[in-house]
């Protein structure tokens, strides 16, 4: 018989575990926000994102479990399905909004553009949602990014560990760069230092944020290095060679270095024509999975008499749907006078059903293959909306063009985003209504969060300047001017793009779009990246891919946080006192 006087320290728990709570909503939203800004202000650099969960629910067991005494696995997953939600937007709208910018059009409707985004992202949600039983629990496709977000949410301990590694690094990549923005420390000229032929471009960017990026890509980035090596290391000295590159006084004159002159005059044109290339190539090559999307679209039509008390009420989506249509509606109409109340309907009817097929696309691609063709279905979207508003006049036509594709690439992006997140919670056994409500709750914040980062750093910078490339902006904003006829260079998007299609054809995910990148950047940034992708590869060679995960990402994902978030300070510091970010 056991003694009365001596009590039973466990703690047993009766019903479910904290879920959606206070906290995670809380924690979520100031992740997101920090999230938001440091992805936002690297896909500004290097022209890609990178999905925010994992990163989310490593500083979300720090804040949680490491000084909040909470335990449960499930309300940390709400904490990252919050994060990432927020997040969601800067991929969206990096890839569109900065194209205005680049093409001078600023003056349109910020509160419009940020509406139409929320908008967006309401629609992606509520289209994707009836799918989660069809691709999650009956096809169960990998979703890669799911998984190992389950994964760190699996093992708490390592998560509060990886929590400090991930803001050391924070703090060190944040002590760099503020020194290096205090003293103007921002190139290191290695090439010059040795002996190297300025057309060879031996310049390293100075940034850990770099080569954090490059860590966490790993095998992923290295042909993404190739184009930049392929550009400077193989191609420059080849013209060289020949005697087809301008002489010292001709470079003199136009007030332009070698360097400069390869990369605005040759390499940067066509790396647009062969980001738009394998863009478009990856929507070809994905046809199987479409067929395979609408196969679930189909199958989990007939099944949604049967939605569990898990699910969000089919009902309640119709309305949510129902209601941004109706809003994106207007703000087509609103974003310009020139469009009218017949174009605008048209625009937002069109968006409103490739928001819909676009974004089980996706979702079937990033889940079977963590590759998501966004860019090249985002160029689609603008390219139809372009053609419908045409005749308009310019400054109209690309302002509500924009706007709606924005909403649109938001849409897709917040598509993709919750079906990793509903896999994660597949995984450490979530429940998917209160995930999917957690998602609705973030959808407002991502977009007000980056429009005010993009204004501050293009006052600060300038978008598409040396310091902020804005690769997929550039991409946006070359298409429409092509579109309209503008001044570009179309044998260079011509070539670009023939050689982008046949390297995606290749049947290596994104090879195009990867290799385009690396002849579109500033070659500074590719020999920094180049650094953090051998890092990585030399990291699961020699200690493991176990070291990798416990401690690589984490530090790397920490270079990322400190350096991005200086670098806002600084845009922020330099609007403040009027002066320009060099």
């Amino acid at each position: 018989m056991a003694n009365p006087a001596v009590t039973d320290s466990r703690i047993i728990r009766h019903g479910p575990y904290p879920e959606l709570t206070l906290p995670a909503i809380i924690v979520g939203y100031g992740l997101g926000i920090l999230i938001a800004l440091s992805i936002g202000y690297a896909s500004l650099i290097l022209g890609f994102s990178i999905e925010g969960s994992e990163l989310a629910a490593i500083l979300g067991f720090g804040i949680l479990r490491g000084l909040m005494g909470r335990t449960s696995i499930v309300e940390n997953n709400i904490n990252q399905t919050i994060a990432s939600a927020v997040n969601g937007a800067s991929a969206g709208m990096m890839f569109t909004v900065p194209a205005l910018f680049i093409l001078g059009e600023t003056d349109f409707n910020v509160v419009l553009m940020v509406f139409a985004c929320i908008a967006g992202g309401v629609l992606g949600i509520g289209f994707i949602i009836p799918l989660r039983k069809q691709m999650i629990d009956f096809e169960r496709l990998t979703y890669p990014g799911g998984v190992a977000v389950a994964t760190i949410l699996k093992s708490p301990g390592a998560g509060v560990h990886k929590a400090v590694l991930l803001l050391s690094g924070a703090f060190v990549s944040a002590l760099i760069h503020f020194v290096s923005q205090s003293t103007g420390f921002e190139n290191w000229n290695v090439g010059g230092a040795i002996g190297m032929p300025d057309y060879m471009n031996g310049i390293w960017y100075v940034s850990l944020l770099t080569i954090g990026v490059g860590f966490i890509a790993g095998r992923g980035g290295f042909f993404f290095i190739v184009g930049g090596y392929v550009c400077y290391w193989i191609l420059a000295p080849l013209l060289a060679g020949m005697d087809l590159l301008p002489t010292a006084a001709a470079l003199a004159e136009a007030d332009i270095s070698m360097p400069g002159y390869l990369r605005i005059a040759l390499f940067r044109p066509v790396g647009i024509g062969m980001l738009i290339g394998g863009a478009l190539m990856g929507i070809v090559l994905a046809l199987p999975l479409i067929v395979s999307a609408v196969r679930s679209m189909q199958t989990a039509s007939k099944t949604r008499t049967a939605v569990s008390t898990d699910e969000m009420p089919i009902k309640l989506l119709y309305i949510a749907v129902g209601l941004a249509a109706i809003v994106l509606t207007v703000i087509a109409i609103l974003s310009a006078k020139e469009v009218g109340v017949p174009r605008g309907i048209l625009m937002a009817l069109l968006a409103t059903l490739w928001i819909w097929v676009a974004g089980v696309i996706l979702s079937e691609c990033i889940g079977r293959t963590n590759w998501s063709p966004l860019s090249g279905m985002t160029l689609i979207a603008v390219t139809i909306l372009i053609v419908i508003t045409s005749g308009i006049g310019d400054s109209a036509a690309i302002i509500s063009s924009v706007m709606v594709g924005a909403a649109a690439c938001v849409a897709m992006a917040m598509a993709t985003d919750l079906m990793l997140d509903l896999k994660t919670g597949y995984l450490v056994g979530a429940t998917p209504k209160k995930q999917q409500t957690a998602q609705f709750m973030a959808t407002w914040l991502g977009p007000i969060v980056i429009m005010a980062l993009i204004f501050v750093l293009h006052q600060a910078y300038g978008m598409g300047s040396e310091r902020l490339p804005a690769p997929q902006g550039q991409v946006l904003a070359s298409m429409i001017q092509g579109i309209l006829g503008g001044d570009v260079p179309i044998q260079k998007y011509v070539a670009g793009a023939g050689m982008g299609a046949v390297l995606s054809a290749s049947g290596v995910g994104g090879l195009g779009v990867l290799v385009g990148l690396g002849f579109y950047l500033p070659f500074n940034i590719v020999l920094t990246y180049s650094i953090g992708t051998l890092l990585k590869i030399a990291s699961d060679w020699k200690l493991g891919h176990r070291f990798s995960d416990d401690v690589g990402i984490p530090v790397a994902a920490g270079l990322i946080v400190g350096e991005a978030l200086v670098g806002v300070g600084f845009a922020l510091y330099y609007v403040i006192s009027g002066g320009i970010g060099g």
